[in-house]
């Protein structure tokens, strides 16, 4: 198993509600073009949290 932490981009987020979910193992990405570039580059969707 590799013991190399993996920086989740959202610690670098200032909402509360994104900020909550830094520690998280999914490797998050904030809702933008790096979000959607990832996802073209694997030809997968794009999955949207919506928070109240």
């Amino acid at each position: 198993m590799n013991s190399t932490r993996r920086t989740n981009r959202l610690e670098r987020e200032t909402s509360p509600y994104l900020l909550q979910h830094a520690l998280n193992p999914v490797d998050w990405y904030p809702w933008g073009d790096e979000a959607f570039a990832k996802a073209r580059s694997e030809d997968k969707p794009v999955l949207r949290e919506h928070a109240r």
